[in-house]
């Protein structure tokens, strides 16, 4: 199981909104050589973390994908399909067109420069665990065994909600 968040809170280059931006992004995922969708979270909206005044709320939701190709290669296309999208970095964590984020891939450990698995900010953050809960109830958070309920138990207090579909 590979797991990918989805997020955005400025419209797109083309002037798409994000939640229909995240909507095409998660409809190119599964044109990615060696992988296939097969599940998508409903799509939630969050403030942004940390808190910044002033900055538009994001659009969020997890992929769930099925295939073979190697977590770099993985990581290539998402920064393929950021670029795609307008994605720029002027700041960490600033507002942006597109943010995909390679949460888990089969349950490996991976921690080197440019890759670290599983995601190292996933627990503690609504906007991951509610909806990778959607798509993936059994999951288990591959360095501390816990399961998505008990992380989406303990998390803090966010300003988050689902979104209607």
């Amino acid at each position: 199981m590979i797991l990918i968040g989805i997020g955005a809170s400025l419209p797109a280059p083309d002037g798409r909104a994000p939640r229909e931006t995240c909507r095409a992004a998660a409809a190119a995922l599964d044109a990615i050589p060696g992988l296939r969708l097969v599940a998508l979270s409903r799509w939630w909206e969050s403030a942004p973390l940390p808190p910044m005044p002033g900055a538009p709320w994001f659009v969020n939701g997890v992929a769930r994908l099925e295939g073979s190709a190697p977590p770099e290669a993985v990581l290539e296309a998402l920064q393929a399909l950021e670029a795609r999208f307008g994605r720029e970095r002027p700041y960490p964590n600033a507002p942006r067109t597109l943010d995909l984020d390679l949460l888990d891939h089969h349950g490996a450990v991976v921690d080197s420069p440019r890759l670290q698995l599983p995601h190292p900010r996933l627990r503690g953050r609504g906007f991951v665990i509610l909806p990778l809960a959607e798509v993936a109830p059994g999951w288990r958070h591959p360095l501390t065994g816990e399961d998505v309920a008990t992380l989406a138990a303990a998390l803090p207090p966010q300003e988050l909600r689902p979104l209607a579909a």
